[in-house]
């Protein structure tokens, strides 16, 4: 019986370690001594957000997808765009880009779906690989492609676009030294050094917790 209750007792010991490690890991942000401009990233799947408690818990951005591929539309951008005016936070839209559609379709998609605004933040294209997606281009032409939509975007933003390069998405294609703009890069708790041109933007935690969301959130800062 001893030795069973010593084995419970090493269990739930272990079981709150773990749980003290999973709280502080949402609640961790990088220093905003070192990091003075922190934000988030939202789409549907953020839930409800209640922006004006968010803004107050030192929200400075927001990133809110818009698009994906070429017909693919979030359900919730249009009143997170709206919200988002309404509470004075600045605000920046986002594409996920698809391997398995044209560029062109992708630019004319997204470029439909948002309104150019004077105010807005520099579009943000994300690269990452869809388990739905089975298509994978040779890198020249993957190249071309982005380059297509990135110059038929910006031509309608009148801003220069940030790319969002997940790690898996370089390392096969190694798209931060082909194509010449602000990149966001991804690592968790770790400043990313995967991409070939340094970043100007950091995912530092896909599991922040936020006042004025239910679910946890992805936190970026920029670069100081």
């Amino acid at each position: 019986m001893g030795a069973m209750l010593r084995v419970l007792a090493g269990a739930g010991l272990a079981a709150a370690v773990a749980g003290g490690g999973w709280w502080y890991a949402g609640e961790w942000r990088p220093a905003i001594e070192a990091y003075p401009v922190q934000g988030v990233d939202v789409d549907a799947q953020s839930g409800p957000v209640d922006w004006g408690t968010a803004k107050a818990d030192n929200i400075d951005f927001v990133y809110a997808l818009a698009t994906s591929g070429e017909a693919g539309r979030d359900p919730a951008f249009a009143a997170h765009w709206q919200a988002l005016a309404q509470f004075g936070i600045r605000r920046g839209a986002m594409h996920a880009y698809s391997l398995c559609a044209p560029a062109i379709e992708q630019a004319d998609h997204f470029n439909a779906t948002v309104p150019r605004t004077l105010d807005a933040l520099p579009v943000t294209i994300t690269f990452a690989f869809d388990p739905a997606c089975a298509a994978r281009p040779d890198r020249t032409a993957l190249v071309e492609d982005v380059s297509a939509l990135i110059e038929r975007v910006e031509r309608h933003s009148g801003k220069r676009v940030l790319l969002r390069i997940a790690p898996a998405f370089e390392e096969e294609y190694r798209l931060s030294e082909a194509i010449d703009r602000t990149v966001w890069a991804e690592r968790r708790f770790f400043t990313p050094g995967y991409v070939a041109r340094g970043w100007r933007m950091w995912q530092a935690n896909d599991m922040a917790r936020v006042d004025g969301f239910d679910t946890p959130v992805r936190w970026s800062v920029a670069a100081p």
